[in-house]
């Protein structure tokens, strides 16, 4: 689900540009500085699109349909074993937390920026992404009351996310290490709104 690597001149800008808007605003970076991260004229990047906005527009609504798109192969690919298939989708989204954090600073920032109809895409295909968690947390955790499988998938949303907060990536323990803890941190929370013995 990670957009780490990107393949194409077109990602590469994308990367880039998510890491600027990121680091300073979406106001407080120009086309130039953009070209410049990847090696191009400012006025070259309008051969792929058509101005900052477009940019912006297809971060935001490109990372939500990459998470919804790996949350529905996690579904399709689950052996029928509730905690399997929670773990699955907690994994991938641990993998966007940690490989994407630009992206998650982008979108608290810059959300409100969008186009109505690119906002309103967004906001589509996180309610199709969280449906998806709320029937897996609800069948892992059949005990819990709909009410509270919904409050608590957003309450780890909002932990996984946190990753921008969390210091340079040099002062984590760790890729695989921080991935575990956040695993742990995630599973914890379910358990913990199922109450004493849940697993």
């Amino acid at each position: 689900m990670s957009t780490s690597t990107p393949t194409s001149r077109r990602e590469q800008i994308l990367k880039q540009a998510a890491r600027l808007f990121a680091e300073r605003g979406f106001h407080g970076v120009g086309v130039d500085e953009i070209g410049a991260a990847v090696g191009i004229s400012g006025p070259g990047l309008y051969r792929h699109f058509a101005g900052k906005d477009a940019m912006l527009a297809e971060l935001l609504v490109g990372i939500s349909g990459r998470l919804l798109t790996g949350g529905k192969r996690c579904v399709a690919e689950a052996d029928g074993s509730p905690g399997e298939l929670l773990d699955a989708l907690i994994e991938g989204h641990i993998d966007f937390a940690l490989d994407d954090r630009p992206l998650i600073t982008l979108h608290d920032r810059e959300l409100d920026r969008l186009r109505d109809t690119d906002r309103r895409l967004v906001r589509q295909l996180q309610r199709q992404y969280v449906e998806l968690w709320v029937e897996a947390v609800g069948k892992a955790y059949p005990d819990l009351a709909e009410t509270e499988v919904r409050a608590t998938v957003h309450a780890v949303f909002g932990l996984l996310n946190s990753t921008p907060h969390l210091g340079r990536s040099g002062a984590l323990p760790g890729r695989r290490a921080t991935a575990a803890l956040l695993h742990r941190v995630a599973r914890g929370a379910f358990a913990a709104a199922a109450g004493p013995g849940a697993a």
